[in-house]
């Protein structure tokens, strides 16, 4: 049996854990990994529209994996329509790198519930076995921190560098263009980011229970001190 501070250790590792594996799925499942606004450049320009004038043009965009939404300004009132990424919106985006974004998420959250399960195992017992021991928690927390690293760094590329707010924004646009003047990543986003700090936490959780402290005597055990041990 583990020792009081390698159960509470372990225990406190499995609910990170478990916490872990709730903020990947409320992420994936959210649509709000990124807001924005948006400006109708071709209303603009069709009125040669001045900086205070611009304001009737701006509208706004939100979004997620799956879907989002958007409100349209083009110089006759905002119009407010929503949108899913699947099956057809997909297919004009990078459409291998938000596939490969969705499955490095969900292999994190598989091995989040593995390290779940792992480290309730040791808050119960010592395995036998080194993989299902400290060592093993340790390469789950590992490789589910390290896919949620791998997906918010590629889901920032598809941002910054594949145009993904504008070409969400432009989609089935065949009158106006838009442009985007201003991107934010929203708390989705900040979901997946705070749910890989979580596996770090775990794997400093890990390290701490193979720490092995000097046993304290108390005053009762040293004086239990028989003839024989005095010989020795």
């Amino acid at each position: 049996m583990p020792g009081c501070f390698k159960k509470t250790l372990f225990a406190l590792a499995s609910l990170v854990s478990f916490v872990s594996f709730i903020l990947i799925v409320v992420a994936m499942g959210t649509p709000k990994w990124m807001t924005g606004k948006i400006l109708c450049k071709t209303g603009a320009d069709l009125v040669n529209a001045t900086d205070p004038e611009l304001v009737k043009f701006i509208g706004e965009i939100y979004y997620g994996l799956f879907r989002g939404g958007k409100i349209r300004q083009c110089g006759l009132g905002g119009r407010r329509s929503q949108f899913t990424i699947f099956p057809h919106m997909v297919k004009k985006l990078n459409t291998g790198l938000h596939m490969i974004i969705i499955m490095f998420l969900c292999v994190a959250i598989s091995f989040s519930l593995v390290s779940f399960g792992f480290c309730i195992l040791n808050a119960i017992k010592v395995p036998y076995r080194a993989i299902k021991g400290p060592a093993g928690v340790c390469i789950w927390n590992f490789i589910a921190g390290g896919f949620l690293v791998l997906a918010v760094t590629s889901f920032m590329a598809a941002v910054k560098l594949h145009h993904l707010t504008e070409r969400i924004a432009s989609f089935r646009e065949n009158v106006f263009q838009f442009v985007v003047l201003e991107e934010r990543f929203e708390d989705s986003f900040w979901l997946c980011v705070a749910s890989a700090t979580a596996h770090a936490v775990n794997l400093l959780l890990v390290a701490i229970s193979e720490i092995h402290f000097p046993k304290i005597k108390t005053k009762t055990e040293e004086a239990n001190v028989t003839a024989e041990d005095i010989m020795y």
